[in-house]
C-alpha cells in the first residue's frame, strides 16, 4: 500500500519525469524513421505483386500486427542474440536501447506498409491513366498525381501510429530502459506515492500526444486545402454546381424529334 495522497507530489514529480522525456522521444523518433523505410520496402512487393516477396511481406505484416509488442520485445531481446550466435556474431554487449528501437521499428514498419498500400490503392486508377495519356512517365505520375493524394489519405493514419508508438514506448522499461515510465517506477518505489507519480506521468503523455495531434491536424488541413468545399460570402458552405443540370436543357433541345 502507498502513502496518503498528496497533490503537491504531482508537481514535484513532473520535472523529474521530464528529464527522461528525451529517451522516450528518441525511441519514438528512431522507430518511426526506420519504420518508414522498412514499411516502404515491405509495401513494394505487395503493390507490384511480386510473387514470392509478396507472400513473405504478408507473413511479416501479419506477425507484427497480430502479436503484442511486449512479446516482440522479449523475442528480439532474448531470441535474436541466440540466433546470431549460430553465425558467430556476439551482440551480448549491445545496449538494450538498440534492441528496443529495433523492435519498435519492425513493429512500425508493418503498419506503415499497410498504410502505404491502402493509401496508394485509394487513388483512382483513372487519374494515373490520364497522366500517362498527357505524356507523363511513371515517376511523374506518381510524384504529381498519386503521392499528393496518398499523403492526404495516409496522414491521419500516420498521426495515430506516431501517438500509438508514443504510448507503447512505455513498455520499454520491461527490458530495463530508463525512460519516463521506468523512472516513474523507480520514484514510486522510493516514495510510495504511486498515485501521484502516475498522474504526473499521464499528464506528460497527454500533453505530448495533444501537441502531436494538433500538429498532424494542421498538416492534414494544409495537404487537403485544395479539396475543401466551396463557401459563400456569408461563411456558409455552398453546394457545388450541378453541371448535368445545366447541360440538360441543351441536350433536350438537340435531341432528335424535339419540338419546343
Amino acid at each position: 500500500m502507498g502513502r496518503r495522497f498528496e497533490a503537491d507530489y504531482i508537481f514535484f514529480f513532473i520535472p523529474k519525469l521530464l528529464s527522461y522525456l528525451h529517451i522516450t522521444l528518441l525511441i519514438v523518433g528512431s522507430s518511426i524513421l526506420l519504420g518508414l523505410i522498412i514499411g516502404f520496402l515491405i509495401a513494394l512487393p505487395r503493390l507490384y505483386n511480386v510473387p514470392v516477396l509478396r507472400r513473405i511481406s504478408g507473413v511479416y505484416v501479419s506477425f507484427f500486427r497480430g502479436t503484442p509488442i511486449l512479446i516482440q520485445l522479449f523475442l528480439i531481446y532474448y531470441g535474436l542474440p541466440e540466433l546470431l550466435k549460430i553465425v558467430q556474431v556476439d551482440v551480448s554487449k549491445t545496449p538494450v536501447l538498440l534492441f528496443v528501437i529495433l523492435t519498435y521499428s519492425l513493429h512500425t514498419g508493418a503498419y506503415v506498409s499497410e498504410m502505404i498500400r491502402s493509401a496508394v490503392a485509394a487513388v483512382d486508377r483513372g487519374q494515373v491513366e490520364a497522366a500517362y495519356a498527357v505524356g507523363m512517365n511513371g515517376y511523374q505520375a506518381f510524384t504529381r498525381i498519386v503521392m499528393p493524394q496518398a499523403l492526404g489519405i495516409a496522414l491521419p493514419v500516420f498521426g495515430n501510429l506516431v501517438i500509438g508508438n508514443l504510448k507503447d514506448s512505455s513498455l520499454a522499461f520491461t527490458l530495463g530502459v530508463m525512460e519516463m515510465t521506468g523512472k516513474s517506477e523507480t520514484l514510486g518505489t522510493a516514495t510510495q506515492h504511486f498515485i501521484e507519480i502516475y498522474i504526473a506521468l499521464s499528464l506528460i503523455y497527454f500533453v505530448v500526444s495533444f501537441i502531436l495531434q494538433k500538429g498532424f491536424d494542421a498538416a492534414e488541413k494544409r495537404l487537403l486545402r485544395h479539396s475543401r468545399p466551396l463557401a459563400d460570402t456569408s461563411g456558409k458552405t455552398a453546394a457545388r454546381p450541378n453541371i448535368f443540370r445545366r447541360l440538360q436543357p441543351g441536350i433536350k433541345k438537340e435531341a432528335p424529334g424535339y419540338e419546343p
